[in-house]
């Protein structure tokens, strides 16, 4: 139960992670993550770890049990950020080893084995090549703690530990000096020369793939219509769903939520229930930095009589097969009449030849 325990809250704390990466992106601007965890207990897992990511490519992972740089889909050589990797490893190792463990364990159970300490540290390069913001934030057990935000030379601190003020004010004091001695100028080298090797693949552009699907619902009566657009990079999208092209209210969408892909592109889905007398005109609109233009998917159907359309088809599908039906039929039965009358006579006598004649003539009257 410990190890599921640390798998769980590690795992909740990267999902919150990516959603804040995700939340304060800024489209033209790129930024360097490091999502680090420090595991107080016995596990199957390094004591400590981290995780590099450039925008929402993961770069680099970090074993500190073996104390080295794993590179994640690279195609060039990275050797020249090791020195700063290897800096800020021991650094943020120590920092939550030893004063995050201390200021951290006022706030825990004695009963606690295993504990996971993690830290999410990031920094941003503008559009117009500047820094722009920096930020370090705290996490025990999967919930945050405090956070850390440095925006163009001015701190802004929240947190929710219990400690006396005077170790707060010393672990701001510290937090503060780290960010512009350290974290800012080593994260910035870094997501620079990153962005140098890694241009055309965090600057690509995939266009997305867009479908406007209805789905029969066999409780209601109605309808589900779904608004799908997939294969997208990056993953910054403006997906719309309208009705007699005004916006549907957000309220009655479901979904919505951002989901990678395995080709490391992106899909969004919204969904609208329907009844079965809608007769309204629904449209799926797109806007994506791979397009020109918006891209728009309409659904025009008269969804009160859903059978006009497919009845027609039906029927002359069972005339067709009626017909063919007939056709062969009376194919097989000349075969059979043929190869009757063919055997009679070669063998039969002459009464039998009588009755084949008569056959014959049954035959016959089938044409």
């Amino acid at each position: 139960m410990e190890h599921i325990s640390v798998v769980y809250h590690t795992t909740v704390l990267l999902i919150v992670s990516l959603f804040f990466i995700s939340y304060h992106y800024i489209t033209g601007s790129h930024s360097l993550w490091f999502i680090a965890t420090y595991i107080k207990g016995q596990t199957p897992f390094p004591e400590f770890s981290y995780v590099a990511m450039l925008d929402d490519v993961r770069v680099l992972y970090y074993n500190g049990e073996t104390k080295t740089l794993h590179p994640r889909g690279n195609t060039t050589t990275e050797d020249m950020f090791d020195s700063e990797f290897l800096t800020i490893s021991d650094v943020i190792h120590a920092d939550l080893k030893l004063t995050r463990w201390i200021v951290a364990r006022t706030n825990l159970n004695e009963t606690d084995r295993v504990v996971t300490l993690q830290r999410l540290v990031g920094c941003e390069l503008r559009d117009d090549g500047e820094p722009g913001q920096m930020i370090t934030r705290d996490a025990v057990r999967g919930s945050t703690t405090d956070e850390l935000l440095y925006v163009d030379n001015n701190f802004t601190y929240q947190g929710t530990l219990d400690v006396p003020a005077p170790v707060l004010k010393t672990h701001l004091e510290i937090g503060k000096k780290k960010h512009e001695y350290l974290y800012r100028p080593y994260c910035i080298k870094t997501l620079k020369g990153y962005l140098e090797k890694r241009k055309n693949q965090v600057n690509r552009k995939v266009k997305p793939r867009l479908r406007l699907i209805q789905k029969a619902l066999t409780d209601s009566g109605g309808s589900r219509v779904s608004c799908l657009a997939t294969g997208f990079y990056p993953r910054h999208i403006n997906l719309t769903l309208f009705r007699d092209e005004q916006p549907v209210a957000d309220h009655e969408i479901t979904a919505g939520d951002l989901l990678p892909n395995d080709d490391g592109t992106y899909q969004m889905r919204k969904s609208l229930e329907i009844s079965a007398a809608d007769k309204h005109t629904y449209t799926c609109s797109v806007t994506h930095l791979s397009l020109d233009n918006k891209l728009d998917v309409t659904l025009e159907f008269e969804h009160g009589e859903p059978f006009k359309s497919v009845l027609p088809l039906v029927l002359i599908v069972l005339a067709l097969v009626l017909v063919f039906g007939a056709a062969a039929a009376i194919t097989a039965r000349k075969r059979r009449c043929a190869d009757s009358i063919k055997n009679g006579y070669s063998s039969a006598s002459t009464s039998e030849e009588n009755m084949d004649k008569k056959s014959e003539l049954r035959c016959h009257d089938t044409k």
